[in-house]
């Protein structure tokens, strides 16, 4: 590691740590509000157990108390080996909607919104882009958001991105997701806030969410290991610092739509257990 990075990391490591006091478990919040009842899961957070038998795996969470999903395009492509009326038929059955997906967003983008609309899916999203070199690389990839976004709406969905952390580091002086924010046509672009990653990267979430209202309808809850040394370190749901009780309460007034949990790492009692115990924590939230 050279001496500019290891600043960098220094200065979002402290940055970090000064949020945490502000971010609480569920059990020290008390909000009023109705019960969270509409919740999905990204089914990345499965990666390690869906591809043998996607159709059981899926039926499963829906017992759990998801009610939605978003899905990925994987080996067996974004409806897991089904057409996509078999894959909505499937859904229905089970009680879930499909809300969105993460693609490949640079290959057949007109088909896939016309497939992902025709199963009553909301949004198609890229799911990640990695660091550029200068921030007119981030204003280029704006310019093919907007034109990706053209392309969705003919087809009746809307085109979305998804962050990381490095969209939220500056470069040159300016902030990526402020220039993806600012450059993009609300019209045609929405944006999916990943906030394990927003908080990662030593930045308040709810600040974005204020400061550009109704431009992030879809996040990512993802909880944050409470000694955390690493990138990426999630753990289940209310077992880390991030207070999702009271960010998700002011993200829904601020235009949030859809809540869709996700895990990438996994504590000793596997994965279905930890998918379940994450649902247990979203179904006694208040918003």
């Amino acid at each position: 590691m050279n001496r500019r990075e290891f600043v960098k990391r220094t200065a979002q490591a402290a940055a970090l740590l000064a949020l945490q006091p502000t971010f609480a478990n569920i059990n020290d919040m008390d909000l009023s509000g109705r019960n969270f009842h509409d919740f999905g899961i990204q089914l990345w957070t499965l990666r390690d157990v869906i591809n043998t038998n996607p159709k059981e795996i899926i039926s499963q969470i829906g017992k759990m108390g998801y009610t939605q999903i978003e899905s990925f395009e994987g080996e067996k492509g974004i409806f897991w080996g089904m057409k996509p009326n078999e894959f909505k038929s499937f859904l229905d059955g089970e009680g879930l909607k499909m809300v969105s997906t993460h693609c490949n967003w640079r290959e057949n983008l007109q088909q896939k919104a016309s497939e992902v609309a025709s199963v009553g899916g909301k949004y198609l999203i890229c799911p990640w882009l990695g660091p550029q070199k200068s921030i007119d690389d981030f204003k280029r990839y704006a310019e093919e958001f907007n034109k990706a976004g053209e392309i969705c709406k003919k087809e009746g969905v809307k085109f979305a991105y998804h962050n990381h952390d490095y969209s939220f580091q500056l470069l040159e002086g300016q902030i990526p997701q402020q220039v993806f924010l600012d450059s993009t046509d609300p019209d045609l672009v929405d944006f999916e806030m990943d906030i394990y990653w927003v908080v990662t990267a030593g930045i308040d979430p709810i600040e974005y969410m204020t400061n550009y209202k109704n431009r992030f309808r879809l996040c990512h809850v993802k909880d944050r290991n409470k000694n955390a040394t690493e990138p990426f370190d999630s753990c289940t749901l209310g077992e880390g610092f991030i207070n999702y009780p009271e960010i998700l309460s002011k993200a829904k007034k601020l235009g949030m739509n859809y809540f869709i949990y996700e895990q990438e790492k996994y504590n000793d009692k596997g994965v279905l257990n930890n998918v379940n115990q994450s649902a247990d924590y979203l179904k006694k939230m208040k918003l």
